[in-house]
């Protein structure tokens, strides 16, 4: 039971999520000659180098940045390259400081987490024991000692990093921090100093263009027909390998989107912007190219519409989904459903491995009739850190582990193709209550229910605007015609809601006569185990009149 004198915060109010932005699609540049590799090679590495010194010059302006420096910039840029290819350079940078100052404001605030905690189990005694709220103190004097120094360690840190941000420094890597420190451990990592380099070079290329609208395909720098012929506008000091007119370059595959392939035609037919991108694929030794166009922001349905005919609540762990369905009374139907996935592996894996539980989900929501998937709004940003659940590593790596932000932004997408909404909840208290209301009256004979399962109930409960408790607290006196009516199942205006339950025939046999009353024959004597009942089913004649 929650202690009734404990504050509980504040629930936030749900509501639904706004619908994908832009699209993107893939596919593999097939049957290119060596010529073809050759001159994406020559296009990239020019153009990479171009991108990382400007991204350079970016940096060092910090808040000196303003429309004159950039104009003078892209001045600079188109030079060696386009105007178009110095525009794409140009946003690209201010993306990636942007991007960098975004993480750097959350590695400070994660910082700030790990100090108060440090700082709040050190000052308790050592052998304090922690409570469900709060970690408990240091088992050991050593302990407390290592920690002492962490904390020392910290501080410097968050005041190396709140000076970088007051002075607008961040910290970028073209090719990522990951792969450099690959580098220092090539042995681990089973590669050769060859293999680094080519995968190290692959990632700094740069080439990759911004669509524009009333322009032929959508497109001037890297233009894509609608048979699949790609053509690069090869930048000014490789013109000479043009093999067609005003400096075009034509490569000898051909693409085919699979995906999304009618709605991109329609696009370049009508000369709509659409952004490309080429890039090389180290390991495998496979070019690709990217298409993405945005989307005219989707007014999203009115919460009310989205929950009309009930909900499927979802509840994310970090192995699988708990999903329930409920009717618009918050009233859970059937069995609980169970998605599971497998986060191990290369990231391509779990990648596809959220995609394929998704749309096990998504088709299960559709052949229900259900119109909304009510889901956590979660954020572990704070909530990691070896500071905040002590040694509870095993813990911290579960946390970690659920796909919070890949999840985020697969589902919302997927759901948008399939016509469904997302409802987003507050995740405040719904595995203890759900836990707490739910899980033990739900559970049968033929039907286990777990925590995960009633959470689930909780969540959708949540978003259909019902209270996550079953039943309110019975009224005084036991009046109900003065007090008002003690259930929070239906709203006031739904029929028969003070009416009695009626009888449950759904399973029961043949022989149940029609009122609804199940007859049961007496049981024999239990001395007598093996004694013949002497009791039948005695029916009544017909009655006679006249």
């Amino acid at each position: 039971m929650a202690d009734p004198s404990r504050k509980l915060r504040t629930i936030v109010p749900s509501f639904v999520v706004l619908g994908p932005s832009g699209v993107a699609v893939r596919d593999r540049l097939k049957g290119l000659s060596v010529e073809d590799e050759r001159v994406l090679c020559l296009v990239g590495e020019h153009q990479g180098r171009l991108a990382s010194r400007d991204l350079k010059r970016r940096c060092a302006d910090g808040p000196e940045h303003s429309s004159d420096t950039w104009a003078g910039r892209k001045r600079e840029l188109t030079k060696e390259s386009s105007s178009r290819i110095a525009g794409a350079i140009t946003k690209a940078s201010h993306d990636q400081w942007a991007l960098a100052r975004r993480c750097q404001a959350a590695h400070i605030q994660n910082l700030d987490a790990g100090i108060r905690t440090l700082r709040h189990r050190l000052s308790l005694p050592i052998g304090e024991k922690s409570s469900k709220r709060a970690a408990g103190g240091y088992r050991s004097k050593s302990e407390w000692f290592h920690k002492s120094r962490r904390l020392a360690t910290l501080e410097s840190r968050h005041a190396q990093a709140v000076e970088d941000s007051k002075s607008y420094r961040v910290r970028v890597v073209r090719g990522g921090k990951r792969l450099l420190s690959t580098r220092h451990n090539l042995e681990a990592a089973q590669l050769t100093e060859g293999q680094w380099r080519a995968r190290w070079e692959a990632e700094r290329w740069f080439i990759a263009a911004d669509g524009e609208s009333g322009k032929r395909f959508g497109n001037e720098t890297i233009r894509v027909t609608p048979g699949g012929e790609v053509s690069i506008k090869l930048p000014a000091p490789l013109a000479h390998l043009a093999n067609t007119g005003h400096g075009r370059y034509i490569l000898a595959s051909r693409i085919a989107f699979a995906h999304r392939g009618e709605e991109w035609a329609d696009r370049i037919t009508l000369n709509r912007a659409v952004a490309y991108r080429i890039h090389l694929h180290a390991e495998r030794g496979r070019w690709y190219l990217t298409a993405s166009w945005q989307r005219p922001p989707v007014r999203t349905i009115p919460l009310a519409t989205a929950r009309a005919n009930g909900v499927i609540g979802v509840d994310t762990n970090a192995d699988h989904f708990a999903a329930y369905r409920l009717d618009p009374h918050g009233n859970p139907i059937g069995r609980p459903h169970r998605f599971p996935y497998d986060l191990s592996g290369s990231a391509d894996r779990r990648d596809a491995q959220i995609r394929h539980a998704l749309t096990r989900l998504l088709h299960w929501t559709k052949s229900v009739g259900v119109k909304a998937i009510a889901i956590e709004d979660l954020d572990f940003t704070t909530e990691k850190t070896r500071e905040k659940h002590g040694r509870g590593k095993r813990f911290r790596q579960l946390i970690s582990g659920i796909p919070t932000g890949r999840l985020k932004a697969r589902l919302v997408s997927m759901a948008a193709e399939q016509g469904l909404s997302v409802i987003a909840v507050d995740p405040a208290y719904t595995s203890q209550w759900g836990g707490q209301h739910w899980q033990k009256p739900l559970v049968t004979p033929r039907r286990t229910l777990s925590r995960h399962d009633a959470a689930g109930i909780a969540i959708g409960r949540r978003a259909l605007g019902h209270p996550i408790r079953r039943r309110t607290t019975p009224p005084r006196n036991d009046q109900s015609d003065r007090y008002g009516h003690r259930t929070v199942q239906a709203a006031p205006g739904t029929r028969r809601r003070d009416g009695n339950r009626p009888p449950a025939t759904d399973h029961a046999p043949g022989d149940v006569p029609p009122s609804g009353k199940r007859k049961r024959r007496p049981s024999a004597s239990k001395t007598v185990r093996d004694a013949p009942s002497t009791q039948q089913w005695v029916q009544e004649p017909l009655l006679r009149t006249g």
